[in-house]
């Protein structure tokens, strides 16, 4: 295409003439065959509202019941019926009144009970840790076991564990080094 005003030659595209500075004539623009793309017709999108109410009737049903298990009334469970012991059976001997068949619970707190504490308090100063309780072993795993901040979370503990009937403290790093041990 050339210039109208000038008659310089001038690339299809420009809306002036580089030189003249004049407004060329624009093309009117054509049809372009060949092309792949093709305006599609617009659907109604079904399958994001099917998912959009999939979420929200699972979030309501998550916010209405994760307190229900907490606040629900205790179960009772009705003992079987007593039944007549047969004539093939011997009898039970009765239990003196000062007996009991149930066995009785050991006094002092729950070593899991102290081990949950100490992970909670261990958790809130960020030195995250698992504290597990083998049988009169208790076992603290931590990859700051080697920090002093761990100390006096582990210190104050240490008389609760041993009223609980334990004997023994271990801090191990994650690799399973053992950092110390304490004897209760």
């Amino acid at each position: 295409m050339t210039c109208p005003a000038c008659g310089v030659p001038v690339v299809a595209g420009y809306a002036r003439c580089p030189k003249c500075h004049a407004s060329l004539p624009r093309r009117l623009a054509t049809n372009v065959e060949g092309g792949t793309a093709i305006e599609q017709p617009r659907r109604f999108p079904l399958a994001t509202i099917v998912a959009v109410g999939v979420v929200g009737l699972g979030l309501i049903l998550w916010l209405g019941l994760r307190h229900s298990s907490n606040n629900a009334p205790p179960t009772i469970v009705a003992a079987p019926a007593a039944q007549k012991p047969a004539a093939s059976q011997p009898q039970q001997p009765a239990l003196t009144p000062g007996a009991t068949d149930t066995p009785v619970a050991p006094k002092g707190p729950s070593p899991d009970a102290i081990a949950a504490d100490l992970r909670h308090t261990l958790d809130k100063q960020r030195l995250w840790s698992t504290v597990t309780v083998t049988g009169s072993r208790v076992e603290v795993r931590s990859s700051s076991c080697s920090d002093q901040a761990i100390q006096a979370p582990i210190n104050s503990a240490l008389h609760a564990f041993k009223t609980a009937g334990l004997t023994e403290l271990r801090c191990v790093e994650q690799s399973g080094a053992v950092v110390f041990t304490r004897e209760l």
